[in-house]
């Protein structure tokens, strides 16, 4: 890559990666607390809802399109970049693809999928809710931190490369 492309990519990803967590910090203070303390209908009917139109969001696609491009990174920081700006790259692409996509895959979306088929009026959805809110919130708080860890890492990494 010229030394401008990389410039540009190594912005573009940071960015992208401070608005998913943005996002995620919004979900973190103050979006759960809130329909944790709505009526159990209303806080777990919200949720699914949010759970299925973020399919068809600009932010699902910043989130998942940045899975392949923080390997991409880390990658390109391993065969192509040497020094201090090197491993911040790899560390931030690794940092977002661990905490952030991995967490979102294996912790967020399981959950998600299994409040999606839950009954709003029935017995387990109220004890599965509790549970859902507080552990959802706590996998949140990590993707939150993963990609704004990731986000500074790339931008330190630019600093020390530019």
């Amino acid at each position: 890559m010229t030394h401008m492309v990389e410039v540009t990519v190594f912005a573009s990803a940071a960015l992208v990666m401070a608005l998913v967590a943005g996002v995620f910090l919004a979900f973190s203070d103050f979006v759960m607390r809130s329909l944790r303390v709505a009526t159990l209908t209303t806080g777990v009917e919200a949720m699914q809802q949010i759970n299925r139109k973020v399919y068809g969001s600009v932010f699902l696609v910043g989130l998942l399109g940045l899975a392949p491009v923080s390997l991409g990174l880390a990658g390109y920081g391993v065969m192509s970049m040497s020094g201090p700006a090197a491993g911040w790259i790899i560390v931030g692409g690794l940092i977002y693809f661990a905490g952030t996509f991995l967490v979102t895959m294996l912790g967020n979306v399981p959950m998600n999928q299994r409040l999606d088929h839950m009954v709003l009026s029935a017995p387990e959805t109220r004890d599965y809710w509790q549970v859902y809110a507080r552990d959802w919130t706590r996998w949140n708080h990590l993707r939150t931190a993963a990609s704004a860890i990731g986000s500074a890492c790339l931008l330190i990494g630019l600093v020390l490369y530019a």
